[in-house]
């Protein structure tokens, strides 16, 4: 039960997390799904499929980058879409944790 309302939480916040990394600098997906696994432990698999999705939805657009180690990356970046985006969701995100807070709170 626990696993599974931690799940969902993750996936709520998925999008979010990813825009906000990508605003502090461009990257290509394992960079991503790394940073994702180390701060709120979301698998790999989950990131492919948000970052065409997001593409599809023009928050960020690619770019490739030879690699010394291999095949170019496919590195992603904000679009100004995605930078709005970025925004507004950051703003409801502390809009509803704050609103979240409160309510846990009264309920101590």
């Amino acid at each position: 039960m626990v696993e599974a309302v931690q799940v969902q939480l993750k996936k709520g916040v998925l999008e979010l997390c990813v825009l906000a990394l990508l605003s502090q600098h461009d990257s290509y997906a394992y960079e991503i799904a790394s940073r994702l696994a180390e701060g709120i432990d979301m698998g790999e698999g989950t990131i492919y499929p948000l970052m065409r999705r997001m593409q599809n939805d023009g928050l960020v657009d690619t770019y490739l980058v030879e690699s010394s180690a291999g095949p170019p990356r496919k590195y992603y970046k904000l679009t100004e879409a995605g930078v709005e985006s970025f925004s507004a969701q950051k703003a409801e995100w502390a809009a509803f944790s704050r609103a979240v807070e409160a309510i846990l709170g009264d309920a101590a």
